[in-house]
């Protein structure tokens, strides 16, 4: 049995040409509808983006069943006359640009299409009124339109998009889960929550018989730009993520970027908290992304991403935004130069932040010392509490010259040096006090403690060396006494002599040898015997996935982390209190070092009202 026939066979094909006829209106806005309005989600994004276009200050989003049977996006922006109404929801008919230049676009909206498709696909409401006029009120359902006619209305505008899809009954079909439609609605709605802290925004799901219930409440934010993101951002991705976040503010060749981007220590185990702003507008780029990636290479392992919000801001006719109907992708006329910025200005401010290490490890440490428990702790009255004698007899109880206590040293801990320099403590990572398990340094600081992982700190510390050596001197080559020919294909071999500089640079040089094939004269020394073919082809899927290869680069950093690792001090090597201290003092000025070459936090700092809170004290 035949299930369905994918082209017509020749002896069924008609013997007389078929006749070419121009589709109706309804058909081109529902075809023109798919490419707009994907899901439910597809529909907020583009009507709360033109809420913020028309200046709207308060956005208020509603929906019912995922967004398949109510969305409403009120807002308090400059509104549209009766007259304006039937034009906005007309095909390419827009207020954003007069067509001259597509390419000097400073709105989120320009098409023209929303709306229009919004009206083919669902029953469609506007109700608008801008200032000093009468409120009217337009109906589309189905493609087809009615009014407008006078409503009572506040300044601003009201869209309300019911059965979304019931004219195209099939794409109801291909919609996932009210529960993940809604998921989605909210990451829409959070996404340019950060990309406008200024403005205030509500999600909330109404159901009939039900109470409304609040998913997502933003309250505008005041001050400046960062102020106002700090603020914005505390309250979407949570306190956790600013206060370990970096302030990115940098700028190059007309281009600026901001934002937040976390440390190392506080990475991810997927890439949900990334996000990425083109001139405001959220966008999924490859080359952004993967320029955020190459960012934390160095310092993250493999399975762990970063987290950042970044805007790269630039003149509008550097970017083509009308790249997709859905405008989720972009184009850079100059994409290295974007790349770079975000690989560097990343970079800088990450080697800035020196040897500090998110707090949520201290705050991970103290709830794994916490016992678990399923019953709430007794009260605690103050008639129970010991005494302040109690506590002074205790403490004289537990002093070095109490015979009981010296007698029986239930660990055997090298203390540090008693000569050590008074002002030791007032280093951020304190004086060394004491060796634990010929692996850990507890140094003291002003504000509690330290806990030193000796061999990870050690192993970036030399790392860094190692880097700082290849700066310098550059990478050594080593000629192959036979150079390795590797064929290719055409647009291959092009595009890796393109790169030839870059890749010498590398230690990697080769030259063209005739046809499509490609000799390889010398390869980086710190690589060993390695295969020129096998190479080749690492740079290649780099160049092809990314627009350049940072793939050697990689490499060789990855030979110069193993080397670290064998180069620095061992697990259970017995450290001289002053080689503690020296360990301390150089972690402190070196970049990156508050986690090791995998992504790990070298140390932990654990506050004094933390510590006191484990034994009850506070």
């Amino acid at each position: 049995m035949t299930l369905y026939a994918p082209h017509i066979s020749g002896a069924d094909r008609p013997k007389s040409p078929p006749v070419i006829r121009p589709l109706d209106e309804a058909a081109i806005n529902r075809i023109a509808a798919g490419e707009v309005v994907e899901r439910p989600a597809s529909a907020v994004k583009e009507l709360v983006e033109n809420a913020l276009d028309a200046g709207a200050r308060r956005i208020a989003v509603d929906y019912s069943a995922g967004g398949k049977v109510l969305i409403r996006v009120t807002d308090d922006g400059c509104g549209m006359t009766a007259d304006d109404l039937p034009l906005a929801v007309a095909r390419h008919a827009t207020s954003k640009i007069d067509g001259s230049d597509l390419l000097n676009i400073r709105s989120f909206g320009f098409r023209g299409e929303a709306l229009a498709s919004l009206g083919a696909v669902g029953r469609l409401t506007l109700t608008s009124r801008t200032e000093g006029s009468d409120g009217a009120q337009l109906t589309v359902a189905g493609g087809r339109m009615t009014g407008p006619r006078p409503a009572a209305a506040q300044k601003g505008t009201v869209i309300e998009l019911r059965d979304l899809f019931y004219a195209t009954p099939a794409r109801l079909k291909f919609l996932r889960t009210d529960r993940a439609e809604a998921q989605a609605i909210a990451e829409v709605v959070r996404r340019l929550a950060m990309a406008e802290p200024s403005v205030g925004f509500t999600l909330t799901e109404v159901a009939e018989g039900e109470a409304p219930r609040l998913i997502f409440r933003a309250d505008a934010q005041s001050g400046d730009f960062f102020d106002a993101l700090h603020g914005r951002l505390t309250g979407i991705l949570g306190a956790d993520f600013t206060a370990n976040a970096l302030k990115i503010d940098v700028e190059r060749d007309g281009l600026r970027l901001t934002g937040y981007a976390a440390l190392p220590t506080y990475s991810r185990g997927s890439s949900v908290q990334q996000f990425v702003f083109v001139n405001g507008r959220p966008v999924l780029d490859r080359v952004l992304l993967g320029a955020l990636r190459v960012a934390y290479f160095d310092v993250l392992s493999r399975d762990r991403h970063p987290a950042a919000v970044l805007n790269l801001i630039c003149d509008p006719e550097r970017v083509d935004v009308n790249v997709h109907p859905a405008k989720s992708e972009v184009r850079f006329r100059e994409p290295e130069a974007a790349r770079s910025l975000i690989i560097t200005g990343l970079r800088t401010a990450l080697s800035g932040a020196g040897h500090r290490a998110s707090s949520t490890v201290a705050d991970a440490t103290l709830a794994a010392m916490r016992p678990e428990s399923t019953t709430p702790a007794p009260r605690i009255y103050q008639m129970d509490r010991p005494s302040q004698t109690s506590f002074a007899r205790a403490a004289t109880w537990q002093a070095p010259e109490t015979p009981g206590f010296a007698e029986a040293p239930q660990a055997r801990i090298e203390p540090a040096d008693e000569r050590a320099q008074p002002d030791e403590e007032a280093h951020p990572l304190g004086a060394a006090k004491a060796q634990l398990h010929g692996n850990y340094i507890v140094a003291q600081t002003p504000r509690g403690m330290v806990i030193v992982d000796q061999h990870a700190a050690h192993e970036r510390l030399v790392y860094e060396r190692l880097k700082r050596q290849r700066a310098e001197t550059g990478i050594t080559a080593q000629a192959l006494l036979i150079p390795e020919i590797v064929d290719l294909s055409p647009s291959d071999a092009s595009l890796l002599l393109a790169h030839a500089a870059d890749l010498a640079a590398l230690g990697l040089a080769i030259e063209p040898f005739g046809g499509s094939a490609v000799a390889v004269r010398e390869t980086p020394a710190i690589l060993g015997t390695v295969s020129a073919a096998a190479l080749l082809r690492d740079v290649l899927d780099e160049l092809a996935d990314l627009g350049r290869s940072d793939g050697l680069q990689a490499r060789i950093d990855a030979i110069l982390s193993r080397m670290a690792c064998h180069g620095s001090v061992r697990s259970g090597r017995q450290l001289r209190p002053d080689e503690m201290n020296a360990l301390l003092r150089e972690m402190e000025a070196t970049p990156h070092s508050g986690q090791c070459n995998h992504g790990r936090p070298t140390y932990v700092e654990l506050p004094l009202h933390d510590i006191e809170r484990l034994f009850g004290r506070r």
